[in-house]
């Protein structure tokens, strides 16, 4: 009896101090974590490299507890208090804010030896070298240090860290070559080096990077062929190589990737053909490779690709004729580009006309006759059919484009009345330069124009009547109605153009003073006068007009004293030549008072 009292006590103290235990447990895993010494150290570390923090994620950063003292982009181990994650962004919306943080990254960041993910990105003022001492974080799986200002090469040590997964440093200033110990990494799943100036060739061991799904090396220097081992990613989802110096053909292994679905090579200088096997590409969705040097025909294969709703192969030297099979093929397509090849197509394909389509760019296709009748009109939102020779069908031509945002119809022979088009209300950027349009200036320009339209440019026509006035609450980026013949004065409602960066009105017959008001102008980078019968003097008032990188006044009947500030005095000579007496650099030196008086 004795023994089985003991046996039960046994059993109680067993079932207390089991009990007990998950309760500690518990209750530890509840508990704040205490930010571990040498780690908040670090990162002040970190913080005192930082000169500048208008983004104020740092100001939280205070007391003793880096864990749960409320430290912004910073996060522990629970049972540690070891730092496992930080992480700065700069926010999405600044408010009209510029956020930024300036300084440099501190090698203390290597002595975070538990972090896992480090993200440092869109700081833009972060600069110098990524430290070397980043090979201590052997548990780190995400590094991205994007769209900063780093500079150098890429530490070939980053090969060193066996857990990585993501490695980010997209829109930086890095240079070098792409170190091939990055080939080293087996388990990537994401590289992202675009946005620098990094050289040389992609490495022969990235050929071992089988579980790679996202590949962007876009807008550096890199140059040599694309390797084959390419096609061998068949994980692939995603690669961007555009905006390099790449040359060779297509692989022909790189269209063995099932997963893929996004493709660019764009803005290389790749030859040859574009590969028949392109139709093994059954996932893309969006194949870019223009601006290149491909030739031959466009393959019937192509009509193959099913899932495929972006198509620009524009800029190469792809020849006659269009495939049948595209008839009936690629039926997700939205947005064809084919301009500038050596294609006459003569008439829009009714293939492309039918479709419910909502970007047609044809530029240089050797368009002949009528402007196109679209089937599904309402469904285009871009239209780019400039470089052609298309003269007629301007009358009904917008009818229906109740969604069309971009039009180029630029450098054809189309003779119009402008004053009897009712242009799209939704239109934000319009090209009808060099054509022989005609009538009167106001029916697309003045009170009535909308305010979605950023970018307009009419000039090489022969459009009349006067300038107009503006309204407020225009949203005029672009403004172009130079070689016309547009007469009267320009209005002191320019002001209320505040958006407007570029301005052009030369080789007109304007006539009148320069308003003063122009200088309200403060985002104006272009300015061109030039070729009018203006009179009066350059106004002062321009001087506040800080980021303007070119202005012409020339062949006017200006005179007076040039503003005497940067730019305008530094602007060469040829700007204001042609003129009845300017004077003052960078043209002779006035001529004292009396001069000062005429020129008024």
């Amino acid at each position: 009896m004795l023994n089985l009292r003991c046996v039960l006590k046994l059993l109680l103290i067993v079932t207390f101090f089991d009990h007990f235990s998950e309760t500690l447990i518990q209750a530890r895993m509840l508990a704040t974590p205490t930010c571990f010494p040498a780690d908040r150290a670090a990162l002040l570390s970190f913080k005192a490299k930082i000169m500048e923090d208008t983004t104020e994620s740092l100001s939280s950063w205070t007391g003793t507890d880096c864990c749960g003292g409320g430290w912004e982009g910073v996060d522990c181990d629970q049972l540690t208090g070891r730092v496992t994650r930080l992480i700065l962004q700069r926010p999405s919306s600044d408010g009209g804010v510029a956020l930024y943080m300036k300084g440099t990254l501190s090698p203390s960041l290597g002595s975070l030896k538990f972090l896992e993910v480090l993200i440092i990105s869109g700081m833009k003022h972060i600069a110098g070298a990524i430290p070397l001492s980043i090979s201590n974080l052997t548990h780190l799986s995400q590094l991205v240090l994007e769209d900063n200002s780093l500079s150098g090469t890429i530490p070939s040590i980053i090969g060193l860290l066996p857990s990585l997964k993501t490695l980010v440093l997209d829109g930086n200033r890095l240079t070098g070559q792409i170190p091939s110990s990055l080939g080293n990494l087996n388990g990537l799943l994401q590289v992202n080096l675009a946005r620098n100036k990094l050289s040389g060739p992609i490495p022969p061991t990235f050929g071992s990077l089988r579980s790679l799904l996202f590949l962007d090396l876009s807008h550096n220097l890199l140059s040599g062929t694309i390797p084959d081992f390419v096609g061998h990613f068949g994980n692939l989802t995603f690669i961007d190589l555009s905006y390099n110096q790449l040359c060779g053909p297509v692989p022909t292994s790189l269209c063995s990737l099932p997963s893929l679905t996004d493709l660019s090579l764009s803005n290389n200088q790749l030859t040859g053909r574009i590969p028949d096997q392109i139709s093994g590409l059954k996932s893309l969705t969006s194949l870019s490779l223009s601006n290149n040097r491909l030739n031959g025909q466009i393959p019937q294969s192509l009509a193959r690709l099913e899932n495929l709703w972006y198509l620009n192969l524009s800029r190469n030297e792809l020849s006659n004729p269009l495939p049948s099979a595209l008839g009936k093929g690629i039926p997700s397509l939205l947005s064809i580009d084919l301009s500038y090849n050596n294609l006459s197509l003569g008439i829009i394909p009714e293939w492309i006309r039918s479709r419910e389509l909502s970007a047609v760019h044809l530029a240089g296709c050797n368009l002949v006759g009528a402007l196109p009748n679209f089937t599904r009109p309402s469904s285009l939102t871009s239209l780019d059919l400039s470089d052609n020779r298309l003269s007629d069908g301007f009358a009904h031509f917008f009818a229906r484009m109740s969604n069309l945002q971009m039009l180029k119809l630029s450098y054809n022979q189309l003779k119009h009345d402008i004053s009897k088009i009712t242009l799209p209300e939704e239109l934000s950027s319009i090209d009808l330069s060099s054509n022989q349009l005609f009538g009167s200036i106001s029916a697309i320009l003045g009170n009535h124009t909308s305010s979605f339209l950023e970018d307009l440019d009419i000039s090489k026509n022969m459009i009349s009547g006067k300038f107009p006035e503006f309204r407020e609450g225009l949203n005029l980026k672009v403004l172009n109605i130079g070689s016309n013949k547009i007469t009267g004065h320009i209005p002191n409602s320019v002001s209320n153009l505040v958006e407007l960066q570029r301005l052009d009105i030369s080789r007109n017959q304007i006539t009148g003073s320069i308003p003063a008001s122009l200088g309200l102008l403060v985002e104006l980078q272009w300015l061109d006068l030039s070729i009018n019968g203006l009179t009066g003097k350059i106004p002062n008032s321009l001087l506040g007009i800080k980021n303007l990188q070119h202005a012409s006044f020339r062949a006017n009947w200006l005179c007076g004293e040039i503003p005497q500030g940067r730019p305008y005095n530094i602007f060469p000579a040829a700007a204001y030549a042609h003129n009845k007496c300017l004077c003052g650099k960078p043209m002779p030196p006035c001529r004292g008072r009396e001069h000062a008086k005429t020129s008024q």
